[in-house]
């Protein structure tokens, strides 16, 4: 009796559905996105080989290594790569690697000027011109990688503060890509990773990574199978998982660490967009999906009992 009473209530709830205000499901998506993000659920996250062959390919560079990286995305991709910059930049600086910054979007400045003051300036306290610098955007797409393989100076004779490039230190023995020990593009599309393994990483033999979002994964895989890049960090997971890793790699005191990089361990716990990012995706994924389910049912109740009657 009581399973014929539930069976009654659930038909009747489904066949409501049917008729449900779509305010009130943009409603609940609406708080089931920012839920997460105001209280993370800290829902686990598995690392997949795309981003632990990005992670220990960087990982495995000196201490005194110098990686070329270049912003190649706008506000409209932020979400997905911003958070990849940032724990690229964590996991550089926390083993004391030096960072030259480029931009081939012109939008990638204003990206490139954000992450660097919040991990190089405020987080790890670094000198500008020493530790890492700007050198800002130039128009020209991949003319300027072909540019930059034989002449820094010729294609950036100044930096994105007007500083003269001679007048850098950081840039005294970096003549040219080649001196570089890793290029890591941060690309949402054109001109972006594809033309730095095209026109740099193969034809000087210079390890090449890159963070893209998810629908250009396709794309770039035969690149990552063919060994011409080493790993990529693919969209919102990706950005998840590697930020992850760089945690894991400071907590579990693994391989080159700065004493700085120990320091700020707890505000790189605190400050894991991505993997809010993340629960808040995975929630609304798994709620929509459930819509979808209830929809199908209360369709097939409502014709079925159009057929009986």
């Amino acid at each position: 009796m009581a399973k014929s009473k539930f069976g009654e209530k659930f038909i009747s709830f489904l066949e409501k559905l049917d008729s449900l205000d779509r305010r009130i499901i943009f409603l609940i998506i609406g708080l089931v996105v920012l839920i997460p993000l105001l209280v993370p659920l800290g829902l686990p996250i598995e690392t997949t080989q795309l981003t632990e062959d990005a992670f220990y390919a960087i990982d495995a560079l000196p201490q005194d290594a110098v990686v070329l990286l270049s912003f190649e995305y706008g506000p409209s991709t932020k979400p997905e790569i911003h958070p990849m910059a940032i724990s690229v930049l964590r996991h550089l600086f926390s083993k004391g690697n030096k960072v030259i910054v480029m931009c081939l979007w012109p939008d990638g400045l204003f990206m490139a000027n954000e992450a660097l003051d919040l991990v190089a300036r405020q987080e790890f306290g670094l000198e500008y011109g020493v530790d890492y610098v700007n050198l800002g955007y130039r128009p020209g797409n991949e003319a300027i990688i072909k540019g930059i393989t034989k002449s820094f100076e010729a294609n950036f004779s100044i930096d994105s503060k007007g500083v003269s490039i001679s007048n850098i230190p950081i840039m005294n023995d970096i003549q040219t890509a080649r001196d570089v020990d890793f290029i890591f593009s941060l690309s949402a599309g054109y001109p972006g990773a594809i033309e730095w393994v095209l026109y740099a990483g193969d034809p000087l033999q210079i390890p090449v990574s890159s963070g893209n979002t998810s629908i250009q994964v396709n794309q770039l895989l035969p690149y990552v199978k063919s060994g011409q890049m080493k790993g990529i960090i693919a969209g919102m997971p990706g950005a998840a998982e590697y930020e992850t890793m760089v945690i894991r790699k400071i907590e579990n005191n693994i391989g080159t660490i700065t004493d700085r990089a120990r320091e700020l361990l707890p505000n790189f716990k605190e400050r894991r967009n991505a993997t809010k990012f993340m629960d808040a995706q995975s929630i609304a994924h798994l709620v929509i999906v459930l819509f979808i389910v209830l929809g199908n049912i209360s369709f097939f109740v409502k014709r079925r009992k159009q057929r009986k009657y």
